[in-house]
């Protein structure tokens, strides 16, 4: 599903306009960006019965370039991670049956 599919979605279910729902949307990703500029620390965003958003370090390490075999030096970085929910690992994986997702997160 695209960005675009989604939103209609969004809308339709909120009863708001795409442009509301794209509003939105676009405000959480925001705030999502935000937290981890607060500080260096390596913050995480956990939304229950979905997942965490975080960020970790990767060490600088020796790797080899796929095209000439030679070996090359990669830096040191934070990366983005995302971690799936237990509950959404499950829903996605249809080990259960769950007749209203959205009513066991109440």
């Amino acid at each position: 599903m695209n960005k675009l599919k989604f939103l209609r979605k969004l809308a339709e279910k909120n009863g708001i306009t795409k442009k509301e729902a794209n509003k939105f949307l676009n405000n959480f990703i925001e705030l999502i960006y935000q937290t981890f500029e607060e500080t260096e620390e390596y913050k995480k965003v956990t939304l229950t019965g979905f997942g965490t958003f975080g960020a970790k370090y990767r060490n600088a390490r020796e790797g080899k370039n796929p095209r000439t075999g030679k070996t090359i030096y990669i830096p040191a970085k934070k990366v983005p991670t995302f971690k799936f929910s237990k509950l959404l690992k499950i829903f996605l994986l249809n080990k259960i049956f769950i007749i209203n997702f959205f009513n066991i997160l109440k």
